[in-house]
């Protein structure tokens, strides 16, 4: 089966800046409720897997040394809270995952674990934490630091931090620990109960955890780091990777590198599964299908895709002449966007131009337009080149990339037994793997309580 998730965030255009300039698009309507239910029952319709809540920290303000491009095009800002919305389009749907961007460098843990606890139980065990450790200056001086941390010390710190979540969502609770006895007049049993005592180089944890165990307990775990660094980090914690890239050439190695480091960290095949990031431009036909691309083309803001891709990068793509070619810097910034550019794909040099037009439509994924038959071929192709589970699909307007797909290419993908007819009941994790909590291999299995003494902690 070929799995899709909806690339989304709580902003305007999102991957496609200067598309917010189209009639038909709706994401300007980002702060309204509607602007989510809608989207909700639309992706439940077409048995989408989840929507991907994206998130930033700090403004793109890289390109030229200043906001300003980002703030006139609307590249990813302004930007709202993704976790507000996802209630909203839980009680709009019965089935749809959400994983949502949570950046820890900025969130201490025992407020987050509360949190993400708080969603599970308010979505029925839909939610999904993207873990993130952000990529941008601009977000550690808003913090009140100098700059971000170095890029590996940065999954150092994460290590230690998902040490401390799982400790609290797996261990603080006996599963029977809320009893709920009116007659007794017990609400909890508090012998089932016991503090997290943390003491470690980044975090000092002392306390019970303050939500009642949820339907999933931890979230489903997402990642998106193909550096070594991150591809060792999501070897350990995710249940759900996403790699983003132009093509077959770049994605494959990283998959596979995915996949062996997981298999070496002792986790089954199955427990990884791995998203590409596409978008989809599908027409009743080839023809109309070329016809709708060249019309969303002529919005899209080329000074936008680049202020996007500068802060993804770290290297000021305004220093740089249009048809200079594209060359690799090691910075602290995400090592991945680079390399999509510069070394992933030793076939291919880039531009600056075609680096801003490329990034103009769904940001650096590939582009698959035509009828739903061209379409499904195309991702056919790629699952079978690259070893990928299914699609993190990126929109270029808003709800009308979706509903295409919905309509159109969903329908196409059940022909031919390659996408399922109804969801499977349960939480997310289930749908997904089969299974409400994490399996015994992973990392926050390792702190479930076992009962041991009066006054244990964990």
């Amino acid at each position: 089966m070929i799995r899709l998730n909806a690339f989304e965030m709580n902003c305007v255009g999102h991957q496609s800046p200067g598309l917010w300039r189209h009639p038909r698009d709706r994401s300007g309507e980002y702060t309204s409720l509607a602007y989510w239910t809608d989207l909700a029952r639309l992706l439940e319709r077409g048995l989408f897997d989840g929507v991907f809540l994206a998130d930033v920290v700090g403004l793109y303000d890289v390109f030229g040394g200043s906001p300003d491009a980002a703030l006139r095009h609307a590249a990813q800002v302004p930007a709202n809270d993704p976790l507000l919305v996802v209630p909203a389009m839980a009680a709009a749907t019965e089935h749809l995952g959400f994983g949502v961007t949570v950046n820890l460098s900025y969130e201490a843990p025992y407020l987050l674990a509360r949190r993400m606890t708080t969603l599970d139980h308010l979505t029925a065990g839909r939610i999904g934490w993207n873990v993130v450790t952000g990529y941008l200056d601009s977000a550690a001086r808003a913090m009140g630091l100098d700059r971000q941390r170095a890029h590996d010390d940065r999954y150092d710190l994460a290590d230690e931090y998902m040490q401390v979540v799982y400790a609290l969502w797996e261990g603080s609770w006996d599963d029977d620990a809320v009893r709920r006895d009116r007659a007794a007049g017990i609400f909890t049993d508090p012998s089932r109960v016991r503090p997290v005592r943390h003491h470690g180089p980044h975090f000092r944890v002392e306390g019970v955890h303050l939500g009642e165990p949820s339907p999933q307990r931890t979230p489903v775990l997402y990642q998106a780091g193909t550096s070594p660094k991150g591809r060792g980090f999501a070897a350990r914690h995710a249940e759900c990777v996403f790699v983003s890239g132009p093509s077959p050439q770049v994605i494959a190695p990283r998959v596979a590198a995915l996949r062996r480091a997981a298999a070496e960290a002792g986790r089954a095949p199955g427990d990884l599964l791995i998203y590409s990031l596409a978008t989809l431009v599908v027409g009743e036909t080839d023809a109309a299908a070329a016809a709708r691309l060249a019309e969303y083309r002529a919005y899209v803001s080329h000074e936008g895709a680049l202020a996007l891709m500068s802060g993804w990068t770290g290297v000021d793509f305004s220093t740089l002449d249009l048809d200079a070619q594209v060359r690799h810097v090691e910075n602290d910034a995400g090592r991945s966007a680079m390399d999509n550019v510069t070394r992933a794909d030793p076939n291919r040099a880039w531009t600056v131009r075609e680096v801003a037009e490329h990034v103009g439509i769904g940001g650096i994924g590939p582009v698959f337009s035509g009828s739903p038959a061209t379409v499904c071929d195309a991702l056919e192709a790629w699952v079978a080149a690259t070893g990928v589970d299914g699609f993190n699909l990126a929109y270029v307007v808003a709800h009308e990339t979706f509903a295409g797909i919905v309509d159109l290419v969903v329908p196409e993908l059940q022909r031919r037994g390659r996408y399922p007819a109804a969801y499977r009941p349960g939480p997310l994790r289930r749908k997904l793997f089969g299974r409400d909590r994490v399996d015994s291999t992973h990392p926050a299995a390792h702190h479930r309580h076992v009962a041991r003494s009066s006054g244990d902690q964990v």
